[in-house]
Formats: C-alpha cells, structure tokens, sequence
C-alpha cells in the first residue's frame, strides 16, 4: 500500500555520519590556561613527578627500618643469639656528673628576668626519696634556691620532712640562682612537678620526675642503654616496691645478676636507675636481706653524700 505522503530527508546518510559528535556535549579544559595548547601525553607534571619521588624515598627508606627491626627482633626473640647489650652500653658515651651540666635555657626554655622555677607536690606520708637524692646531686652541679612548704590539706609534717633540704646559710639575691627547686607537701595521690607554671600540664609520677630531674645533668645515652635505665626504674617502682614479696625476690636476683657484671645497674656510671632502685630498697626494708652484689652497691651509693643525707630521714 503506497505511503499517505512523502517527506524530503533534511540530511543525507554521509553528512549526518560525519557530523555526529562524540560525546554528549563538550567541556571547557580547566587545567590549562585559556587558549594554551593541549599538553601532550609524553608531559609529565614537574610537581607530580618530585611527589613520586619523594615518596618513592619514604617507601624505600621504611623498608630499610622495617629489615633492621626484623634483624634485631630476631636476635633478641632467640634463646641463642649472640646479642650482648653490655659491650653496646660500654661503647656508649658516659658523661660523668662532675662535668658541666645541660643548658638549662634550652632544658627548662629561657624566660629572661626570671628563676626557673621547679615546683614539686609530694605527699608526706609517700616521700619520693629518689627526688631528694636528685636534688642533693643538682646542688653540687648548680646555684639552686631551694624551699620546702606546706599545703593545707596537710594536717602536720614531721620536722624532718620539713628539713629535707638542710638550712642555706648564705642567702643571696634571687637573680644570682640558676634553679629554682620548690617541694611542697601536699595531699597528692601521688608526686607531681611543673617548671612552668602557666603553660604545661603536671608531670606525674616519681618515675617520670626522676628521669626529667636526671636529664638535667646532660648525660646522653644511646638507645640501648636509655631503654635499660627505664626498665629498671619501671622495675624499681611497680615491682621491688609495690610488688609481692615474690616479684621482689625476683628483682633482687635480677639485679644481683646485673651487678655482677658492671659497678652499677647499668653502665660503670650512676644513673637514674641506680637512684631509684636504692630508694625503693630502703623504703621497702628489703636491703638487709639483699644479695651480696645489691648490697656492694649499695654500699658505693652510701658512700655518696646524696645519699647519705636521705638515710638520715630514714631514721
């Protein structure tokens, strides 16, 4: 059946094949300036490629960190590995304490016309000893303007307490004190300490105060030795004077094994640790019954004035 009527095509089949566009509708490029030629494939973005680079170096050197790590898991995690610390601790660099101490500006920060002050609350009934050993230690390296207060929410102190720091006989003007060492006692759960009183948070814990206290001599350690040193006051403080009886035996043979092999716990030069350690046997009344190395050491610290001058708070 012929159609009802004809239309004339507008287009023939090859003008409208070769005018068909190839995509919906086309966009402006938007990372090139406008009227700038199309970069070629074969460019690459100089930003781009220094990003590759740079990461191409991370990734390279977090592989080589990763081998060692796995290198010296491995040694420590084998019952048999030749692996002895102590001829690492020996070659690490002791600077002993009768040598000039840290800079106290790049320590403590540098506040012109002021003392820098450390102020400690401890709580009477729990004397951190090993912060008055320390404390006796920084007087023979600086001018320090010393105090001892009393809070409020302590009903009363005994006189020894509030002597720990002797009697400073020569008082001098407050500008001519390199350190200021404030201890008040105070109903505290436990010791806290700030240097700078408007701007930092408590640093807490007679552990943590000692280790701060001592790296104000400017003793370095390598890394090694530093880890050894935390143990052992972590040991010291949980375990020998918190711990059972059992977790002290076995501190106390640790150590005995440890003394055994150097003059002190760790090293040939007193540490923090050793500091820490003596302390707590004292507190504990364990040193009597200590093995024969543990009590040589003890005696060597004895012979030390720091020292010294705690026990008679002991008494």
């Amino acid at each position: 059946m012929p159609a009802m009527y004809k239309v004339r095509p507008l287009h023939s089949a090859g003008v409208l094949a070769e005018h068909l566009p190839t995509c919906m509708y086309p966009l402006p490029n938007l990372h090139r300036a406008p009227g700038a030629a199309a970069p070629s494939q074969e460019e690459v973005d100089p930003s781009l490629q220094a990003l590759e680079s740079r990461q191409e170096e991370i990734l390279k050197r977090l592989y080589e960190l990763k081998s060692a790590v796995d290198g010296l898991s491995k040694m420590i995690q084998t019952p048999d590995a030749d692996f002895d610390v102590t001829n690492i601790i020996q070659t690490d660099e002791f600077s002993p304490l009768t040598t000039n101490g840290a800079d106290l500006d790049l320590m403590l920060g540098k506040d012109y016309g002021a003392l820098k002050d450390v102020v400690i609350n401890a709580n009477p009934s729990l004397p951190p000893l090993s912060l008055l050993v320390i404390h006796s230690l920084l007087c023979e390296r600086y001018k320090i303007l010393s105090a001892v207060h009393t809070h409020s929410s302590v009903k009363s102190v005994p006189e020894n307490l509030l002597k720990c720091f002797g009697e400073q006989t020569k008082k001098k003007p407050r500008h001519e004190y390199q350190l200021g060492f404030t201890l008040i006692w105070k109903d505290v759960p436990k010791p806290q300490m700030k240097f700078s009183i408007q701007t930092m948070c408590p640093i807490e814990g007679e552990g943590n105060i000692a280790r701060f206290l001592f790296s104000l001599f400017g003793q370095k350690y390598n890394a090694v030795t530093s880890t050894l040193i935390d143990s052992w006051v972590d040991t010291a403080l949980f375990q020998l004077k918190e711990g059972s009886s059992k977790e002290r035996g076995a501190v106390l043979r640790s150590m005995n094994a440890a003394l055994g092999k150097s003059s002190w716990l760790v090293g040939n030069e007193l540490t923090v640790a050793d500091v820490v350690a003596w302390c707590a046997l004292q507190q504990t009344g364990s040193a009597n019954t200590a093995p024969a190395n543990v009590q040589k050491w003890m005696k060597s610290c004895e012979n030390l004035a720091p020292f010294s001058s705690v026990m008679k708070l002991l008494k």
